[in-house]
């Protein structure tokens, strides 16, 4: 109803309310404990549902939460340990080139010699690795 339609009513007209919304609490920001954080942002990884559901359920808004997860892959990057994987270098027979590098990806293998185009590797390992976790 806008102001132009606004009529006066008599103490005799009953008019009931249709909505009545409550707002509760102080009004402001909500903190967070680091480790509410770190739990909501796991949970946003479960690729059962969305991160926008979990937003929601946690009463955030999906731009809060990808921000979070945003913030938690940098502090990851920068606390993780460097690690490395087993390598056996074998000798070559002359007649058979050899790759330079075999990945052994969730049991696929993969070979990568030494003229290797950079993004094809880079491609075919991504797809093993969705292979993998999928």
């Amino acid at each position: 109803m806008s102001i132009t339609d606004h009529k006066h009513m008599s103490e005799g007209d009953v008019v009931r309310a249709r909505r009545i919304e409550v707002f509760t609490g102080a009004g402001r920001r909500r903190a967070w404990t680091p480790d509410e954080k770190a739990a909501i942002v796991a949970e946003s990884f479960d690729p059962s549902t969305s991160v926008s559901q979990i937003a929601r359920n946690h009463g955030l808004t999906p731009t809060q939460l990808f921000t979070w997860r945003r913030e938690a892959r940098r502090e990851r990057g920068k606390s993780e340990d460097l690690t490395f994987v087993p390598a056996i270098v074998e000798r070559a027979d002359a007649d058979v080139p050899r790759p330079v590098i075999e990945l052994d990806i969730g049991g696929d293998s993969v070979w990568v010699w030494r003229d290797a185009d950079a993004s094809l590797v880079t491609a075919v390992i991504g797809a093993l690795k969705k292979k993998r976790s999928a």
